[in-house]
């Protein structure tokens, strides 16, 4: 292999010695002691300081989340407090009403004046939502009137906590515990005031029974959702009568759970502490808290509000990970810099030349990077051209079948030439979208070391009778994951290529080998490669000629002998499969063409034997086709051509005409059995590049999720189409396709409509 580009500093080898240059002074001991000692102290100081920081921050962050959650249970509790002092001041109000409108009435003549009594009692507690019932018992303690029924239904509460409570005259009894109502059946606590006689004996007491559902509803609205906050109304015994969020246990008995005894608001209670705040752990909310709490006015009930602490340290936690992340990032940058800082000292040699091959290895990439743009813009319009110019293959193709099929056998010599004329034209179009990088690719796995000694006769073929060929490859080169028809057609370009640069006869010498990369050698790429190496014995190239011989459409050869198309194949072809390709060649050294190609990581699929088709019972029908096709002529073209082959054709312009004619025939074959020929189709022929909100990819993902058995074969020119196109269940034809693929496949989705067809038939039998 011989090169033409001169030799310059980069050719050097890393063990070869510099003699433009003077070497580096070795630097004095005592110098890489000071800046040893001055790095480890940078290093001690770089971890201590935010050690002490962050530590200080989070300790004061943990104190003013403590302290804020404090400030904002006891505003909330003071704000419940002062909701409850307003409802038992009612309630108070309301007891003192009534004890007062029947002062002189004794149990008998409360139960005779038993219905005015009711009315009262209703007009006076029925507006108030806390307030579940308005009663007044005797000194017996026997129901007498209440405002819920009249008349009331035979209850005593002579042995129930509060009634005797009060009777005995003790304070805490005016508030009673959570129970069950014995009527009703309904969750309550009851407050209640004494009745006396004209001596001042106790002749019975008027309760006011309190919804615990009320204040839990307003403490509800207090707290917000997801609040880390809860409130409690709560007597002085401990007793709790409501609680937001309710405990499983207040959920579970009637009564209510309790205070934990001896704990620190325990112990404030039992005390007869008015307002406080006290650190916990709740039974309620399984959790430590921040509780304060509240006396309501002069009555036995306190109202509490704690802060979760899992809460405040969730929190607390959050911030101290931004802290931490705030301030160790940069602190583990400047360890990596002091670590790296040390490793130079003892490597500045070696840093030297790695920096020479970094630097070559950026001119390399570089290089290619502008050879890639270039090949992008020229690729761009030759792309466009290929794609026009496939339109037009594709109708003066079918036209050409449509010729013969009508038996035009006077015009035999003429349309065999426009068929001739036409495998050019593909082969030209092929070329020129494989240079454009739209060219659809079709890759498999090959196993290389046996498939390119097979392809002895194709280079043969190529390279003429004056040309020797050499294969020297081994079998146990690695599989490539390549399109087979494009690596054979860049073996073709390289013959020929070889062929013409040899014009009295040579040798052309085809080797392969396996080849690893690894990063920081210099070569654009790593990984595990497959070398393929094509070396002729020519007359080579200048290196102006060299540096543009991948240029698309450049060419040396007189007119009509080249098309500028051959390299740039290859280089595509490499490219897009993942590779690289490289020319060395200078003038009468010969040329050699190395083609980079990555190893699969897949082996070889083996062949299967097709299986074995059924026999049709009839004669398949045509087809009821929808064509959809932006260009006229090719949608005629087409479209005559499927005619004689048999089949019904439809045509649409654009997708969203197409999807809408199979909605409207899908509906008008579910409503009407004598529906037309072409209210249901058998197949969707539809090209994927068309003008509008939908293409053809789309259209058959649209189609899939209305019509899911509905046959979709779907046509292009484009590989990033045909790449898209691929994920989706449809089969796919790339342009231009040949006539008699196509009917291969409506041969097959004819056997497949017949085969279901008779499956139905015979499950219906």
């Amino acid at each position: 292999m011989i090169s033409d580009r001169p030799a310059g500093p980069d050719d050097r080898s890393p063990a070869s010695p510099r003699t433009d240059e003077a070497p580096f002074p070795a630097a004095p001991s005592h110098d890489f002691t000071v800046r040893r000692r001055t790095l480890i102290a940078l290093l001690v100081a770089a971890i201590v300081l935010p050690c002490v920081y962050v530590a200080t921050m989070a300790w004061n962050d943990l104190r003013t989340r403590e302290a804020d959650a404090t400030d904002v249970t006891l505003r909330t509790v003071r704000v419940a407090e002062e909701h409850a002092l307003k409802v038992f001041d009612m309630n108070d109000a309301l007891d003192t009403r009534i004890v007062d409108g029947v002062q002189d009435l004794d149990d008998e003549g409360i139960r005779l004046n038993e219905a005015q009594i009711h009315e009262k009692l209703d007009a006076i507690g029925g507006g108030y939502p806390q307030v579940a019932a308005v009663s007044i018992f005797g000194r017996d303690g026997d129901l007498l009137a209440s405002s819920r029924y009249s008349p009331p239904p035979p209850v005593s509460i002579l042995t129930r906590d509060d009634f005797v409570g009060i009777r005995a005259g003790r304070m805490i009894d005016h508030v009673s515990r959570v129970m069950q109502g014995q009527v009703s059946g309904e969750i309550v606590f009851n407050t209640g005031v004494a009745r006396h006689d004209a001596q001042g004996q106790f002749d019975g007491l008027v309760s006011v029974a309190l919804r615990p559902a009320y204040f839990g509803t307003f403490y509800r609205e207090l707290l917000g959702a997801d609040s880390p906050m809860a409130l409690g109304l709560v007597r002085s015994d401990g007793a709790i009568l409501a609680f937001e969020p309710p405990p499983p246990a207040a959920q579970a008995r009637a009564g209510g759970p309790g205070i934990t005894a001896g704990s620190p608001f325990a112990s404030a209670l039992a005390g007869g502490k008015d307002a406080g705040v006290v650190h916990m752990r709740s039974q309620l909310l399984d959790d430590k808290v921040i509780l304060a709490y509240r006396r309501v006015g002069a009555y036995p009930v306190y109202v509490t509000c704690a802060y979760r602490s899992s809460a405040i340290w969730a929190a607390w936690y959050r911030h101290l990970s931004v802290l931490i992340i705030s301030m160790f990032t940069p602190s583990i940058a400047l360890w990596c810099v002091i670590w790296l800082s040390l490793r130079r000292l003892a490597a500045e040699e070696e840093a030297w030349e790695r920096w020479q091959a970094e630097a070559s290895m950026r001119r390399s990439i570089e290089s290619a990077y502008r050879q890639s743009r270039k090949m992008e813009a020229l690729g761009n319009l030759v792309g466009s051209v290929a794609h026009d110019f496939n339109n037009l293959l594709m109708i003066v193709s079918a036209n050409v079948q449509i010729a013969r099929r009508r038996g035009a056998a006077a015009f035999e010599r003429e349309l065999s030439a426009i068929e001739r004329a036409l495998k050019s034209g593909q082969s030209l179009t092929r070329q020129l979208l494989g240079v454009a990088r739209k060219q659809p690719l079709r890759n498999e796995t090959i196993h290389a070391g046996r498939w390119l000694p097979a392809s002895r006769e194709l280079l043969r073929a190529s390279l003429g009778a004056k040309v020797s060929l050499v294969v020297d490859v081994d079998e146990s080169v690695w599989p490539v994951n390549v399109d087979v028809a494009e690596f054979e057609l860049a073996l073709i370009n390289l013959a020929v290529n070889a062929r013409d640069a040899m014009p009295n006869g040579g040798r052309f010498t085809v080797r392969a080998r396996n080849i690893a990369f690894r990063p920081g050698e210099g070569f654009p790429l790593d990984g595990e490669f497959v070398h393929v190496s094509l070396e002729d014995s020519g007359v080579g190239m200048s290196p102006d000629v060299l540096a543009r011989a991948f240029e698309p459409l450049y060419t040396t050869k007189p007119k009509g002998m080249g098309t500028g198309l051959g390299l740039p194949q290859v280089f595509a072809f490499c490219e897009r499969s993942g590779g690289l390709a490289a020319i060395d060649s200078a003038i009468g050294a010969g040329t050699s063409v190395h083609l980079y190609l990555p190893r699969a990581a897949a082996a070889p699929a083996v062949a299967h034997e097709p299986a074995p088709r059924e026999d049709s019972v009839a004669p398949p029908h045509g087809l009821r086709v929808l064509l959809v096709e932006d260009n006229d002529e090719v949608a005629a073209g087409t479209e005559a051509l499927l005619q004689m082959m048999g089949h019904h054709v439809t045509c649409a312009n654009d997708a969203v005409s197409a999807l809408a004619l199979v909605k409207a025939g899908h509906v008008a074959a579910a409503n009407d059995d004598d529906a037309t020929p072409f209210a249901h189709f058998d197949l969707v022929l539809s090209d994927i590049h068309m003008p509008g909100e939908m293409n053809g990819i789309d259209l058959a993902e649209a189609l899939q999720n209305c019509e899911p058995t509905l046959p979709v074969i779907l046509v292009t020119g484009y590989a990033e189409e045909l790449e898209r196109a691929r994920h989706v269940d449809v089969r796919v034809l790339s342009k231009p396709f040949d006539i008699a693929l196509l009917e291969k496949l409506l041969e097959a989705i004819q056997r497949d409509l017949q085969t279901r067809a008779r499956r139905e038939r015979d499950a219906t039998l």
